[in-house]
């Protein structure tokens, strides 16, 4: 089988020469017969002529190389610059963050985040003082702005409010977390010995007045001098040294000693 095999793709094979032998010999006997029919003159005129083409077509192959070769100098160029042209961007990245935080020809967005950085510490601080008092809130910043704040209702379901929204005594309690947070982060580089509170204790009532005033008691234990200055009966009767102004007549008023 296998010989009967190679014997019959032998044959196809001369069999298809045989037949572009048959298809080129009009050509190829035209050709012979134009050579033949030439004189020794016009066949050198005719060799040279080829000679002539043969020398123009190496030029060319030459000058198409050249473009070649140039062109791949030209890709490998390419290559690099556009690998420069992707560090360039990288790093443009990243000076164009610094210029969305920072960049303002007045100075005014480089403060505002430097603050923000600040303002983030305060309420990590604020929040710690927060627990002291309640379990019930936390203080956020807000996401589109650098220097305001949101607090979480942890009774609520962990729902965002504004602090514009919410009440007095809730108030009190955040300013009253954010003072004491930001005497304990000014006390890591400088010792803070002294806050003093103005009013806002008339908002409260009778449970979160008793935890702001322990939470203070705290403060005091710790050593700080505590500064309260306010109308509130409660606080009167629950502080021991008072400095107390008392109004004589319009425009006159005393002041005396209490312990």
């Amino acid at each position: 089988n296998y010989m009967e095999n190679n014997y019959k793709q032998v044959m196809q094979q001369l069999d298809a020469a045989r037949k572009t032998i048959t298809e080129k010999t009009p050509l190829i006997e035209t050709t012979l017969r134009d050579y033949a029919s030439k004189t020794n003159e016009e066949l050198k005129t005719e060799s040279q002529w080829i000679d002539d083409e043969r020398v123009v077509c190496d030029q060319k192959i030459g000058g198409y190389n050249q473009q070649i070769d140039n062109n791949n100098k030209q890709k490998e160029s390419l290559q690099k610059i556009g690998e420069d042209l992707e560090n360039k961007k990288n790093e443009a990245k990243i000076w164009a963050l610094l210029n969305e935080l920072v960049g303002s020809s007045d100075g005014a967005k480089y403060k505002k985040f430097v603050q923000s950085l600040t303002f983030r510490y305060v309420v990590g601080y604020a929040n710690e003082q927060l627990k002291k008092m309640t379990d019930r809130y936390l203080l956020i910043q807000k996401n589109d702005s650098q220097l305001d704040l949101n607090i979480v209702d942890k009774y609520q379901a962990g729902s965002e409010r504004s602090i514009a929204n919410i009440s007095g005594g809730e108030k009190f309690l955040v300013c009253l977390a954010l003072a004491l947070g930001l005497s304990a982060m000014s006390s890591q580089k400088v010792r803070v010995d002294s806050l003093f509170l103005d009013e806002g204790f008339g908002s409260l009532d009778d449970e979160s007045l008793e935890i702001a005033l322990n939470v203070l008691y705290d403060l005091q234990q710790d050593g700080k001098q505590i500064g309260i200055i306010s109308h509130v009966q409660f606080i009167k009767d629950n502080i021991t040294n008072q400095i107390c102004v008392e109004r004589v007549s319009e425009g006159i008023s005393k002041i005396s000693f209490k312990r």
